[in-house]
C-alpha cells in the first residue's frame, strides 16, 4: 500500500522586518534617546532607558546559570556520539589557544604603536580598586565550589561550568544507567533555549536602553578622554574578525569567508548588542549547525567556547589596558611582560565566564604584571562601551574554531555552510517547517 501526503501549497510571503534591521534601528533610536536625555537634561527619559537595559541584561542573566549546566553537561555526554572525540576536544582546545595567541599578539602590537595612555590627562588619582578583582589563587581555588548552591546563586559560572564537566563525565562513565538523567537534562535544556529565545526576540528593544544609557550617562567627552583606547580595542577586534579569522577560513578550512559572515551575523549582531556570550549561546550553536558543523560536536565546541574562549575580552582588551595602565601610572613594561600578557590571555580566559565586562580578566592580567589594581578604576566608565565590541569578537571566534576543527577533520557539510544564509532570529521555526515537510513524502508498506 502506498500513502503519499500532499505537501500545502506555500502561503504567500509577506513582507518582514529583518532582525538585523531591528537591531540598527533600536541602535539609532539608542544613540537619539541617549543624546537627547543628556543634551537637555531629560531625568525621566535617561531613567527609562537606564530601566529598560536593566531589565533585558537581567531577562539574559536569569537563564545563565541552569543554561551553562545543562549546556555543558549534555554537550560532554553527547560526545559519546561523536567518532574521534577526545581528538575533536583537544583539536579544538588547540585552536581556541592558537587564535588567541593572534588575537594578542595584534592587542600589544597595536598598544606599543598608538600608546593610548599618552596624552589622556588623566593621573593615577582617577582610578580606583574595583569591586572584583582576580588573582591566580582565587581563580585556581575558585573553581570547586564550598557546596553545590552557592555557584547558582553567585552566578559564579566558573564553578558550575565545573559541576557540570563532573556530572557530565560521571554520566558517561555511568553509561545506560544514566540515560533517564539525560534525557531530563536534554529537555531541560530544550526549555531554557526557548524561553531564552523569547528573551532574544526583545533585543531591539534592549539596544534602546543598553545604547542610550551609555551615551546619555557617559556623553562623547568621556569617550574623548579614551579616543585612542577606544579606537584600538575596536581596530583590533576588527583586524581579527574580519582579518584573521576569514584568512584562516581561507586558508585552513578552505570555504568562502564571505559565506561565514551571511551565516553567522545574527549571533555576532546579538552579541554586540547584549554582551554576554552565553546568552547569545543559543544563536551562536544554532548558526554554527548551519554552517555546517555537525550538531552532535556543535553542541559541545559552542558551550565549551561560550564559556573560554575570549579573543576579544581575554586576548586584545587586556593586552591594550595593560599598557594603557602602565603609560597612566609611567610604569615600563619588559618583554617578560609582554609574554606574561600572552601566557595570561591564554590560560586565564576561562575568568571570564561569558558575561558582560572583563574586569576579573583585566585584575588577573595586573595582579600577574604587578600593576596597581586601581588602573581598572580608570576603564570602568568606558567599560559597556568597549564590551559590545568585544563580545561580538568573541562569538565570532567562537563560531569560527569549531568550523575549522570540523573543516580539518573532513565532517563539515560544506554544501549546508554554501547555502547557509537564514537567520535562526528571523526565523526561529524553520527547523519544524523543515521537518513538516520531510512528513510529506511517500510510505511503501
Amino acid at each position: 500500500m502506498s500513502v503519499s501526503a500532499t505537501p500545502q501549497a506555500p502561503a504567500k510571503a509577506s513582507f518582514k522586518f529583518p532582525f538585523w534591521a531591528q537591531i540598527v534601528t533600536g541602535l539609532v533610536l539608542g544613540v537619539l534617546f541617549g543624546w537627547l536625555a543628556r543634551s537637555q537634561d531629560v531625568s525621566w527619559l535617561a531613567k527609562t532607558l537606564e530601566q529598560i537595559g536593566d531589565i533585558f541584561v537581567q531577562l539574559l542573566k536569569l537563564a545563565v546559570a541552569p543554561l551553562v549546566f545543562f549546556a555543558i553537561l549534555v554537550s560532554i555526554t553527547n560526545l559519546r556520539k561523536v567518532n574521534n572525540a577526545a581528538r575533536l576536544a583537544s583539536r579544538t582546545l588547540l585552536w581556541f589557544m592558537i587564535t588567541s595567541l593572534i588575537a594578542v599578539g595584534i592587542g600589544l602590537a597595536i598598544g606599543l604603536l598608538t600608546n593610548p595612555g599618552a596624552g589622556t590627562g588623566l593621573t593615577p588619582q582617577d582610578g580606583k580598586l574595583p569591586k572584583r578583582t582576580g588573582s591566580w589563587l582565587d581563580f585556581l581555588t575558585g573553581i570547586v565550589p564550598k557546596d553545590v548552591i552557592t555557584p547558582f546563586t553567585e552566578l559564579n559560572v566558573l564553578q558550575i561550568v565545573f559541576l557540570a564537566a563532573v556530572a557530565g563525565i560521571a554520566a558517561l562513565q555511568l553509561g545506560n544507567k544514566a540515560q533517564p538523567l539525560l534525557n531530563v537534562a536534554e529537555s531541560v535544556l530544550e526549555l531554557l533555549q526557548k524561553a531564552l529565545w523569547w528573551v532574544i526576540r526583545l533585543a531591539p528593544i534592549g539596544t534602546v536602553g543598553l545604547i542610550g544609557t551609555a551615551i546619555a550617562s557617559y556623553g562623547w567627552e568621556l569617550i574623548g578622554k579614551y579616543a585612542t583606547f577606544t579606537a584600538d580595542v575596536y581596530v583590533g577586534s576588527a583586524l581579527v574578525m574580519f582579518g584573521v579569522y576569514p584568512l584562516l577560513l581561507a586558508t585552513v578550512a578552505k570555504v568562502n569567508p564571505i559565506q561565514f559572515f551571511k551565516g553567522a551575523w545574527p549571533a555576532i549582531q546579538l552579541a554586540f548588542v547584549s554582551r554576554s556570550s552565553v546568552g547569545t549561546m543559543p544563536v551562536t550553536q544554532k548558526v554554527t549547525e548551519r554552517l555546517g558543523v555537525p550538531k552532535e560536536y556543535a553542541s559541545f565546541a559552542v558551550p565549551f567556547g561560550a564559556t573560554t574562549k575570549m579573543d576579544g575580552c581575554a586576548a586584545i582588551y587586556p593586552a591594550l589596558a595593560a599598557i594603557f595602565i602602565a603609560q597612566i601610572f609611567d610604569v615600563q613594561l619588559t618583554i617578560t611582560d609582554y609574554l606574561l600578557i600572552a601566557f595570561v590571555s591564554v590560560v586565564g580566559s576561562a575568568a571570564t565566564a561569558g558575561l558582560t565586562g572583563a574586569t576579573v580578566m583585566l585584575t588577573l592580567t595586573l595582579s600577574t604584571l604587578g600593576l596597581p589594581l586601581e588602573g581598572v578604576g580608570l576603564l570602568m566608565a568606558i567599560d559597556p562601551i568597549l564590551d559590545m565590541m568585544r563580545t561580538a569578537t568573541n562569538v565570532a571566534g567562537q563560531v569560527v574554531c569549531p568550523l575549522l576543527v570540523a573543516a580539518r577533520e573532513n565532517i563539515l557539510d560544506r554544501d549546508a555552510y554554501s547555502a547557509a544564509k537564514s537567520s535562526p532570529i528571523d526565523d526561529v521555526n524553520a527547523d519544524a517547517r523543515e521537518a513538516e515537510q520531510k512528513v510529506a513524502v511517500s510510505v511503501t508498506a
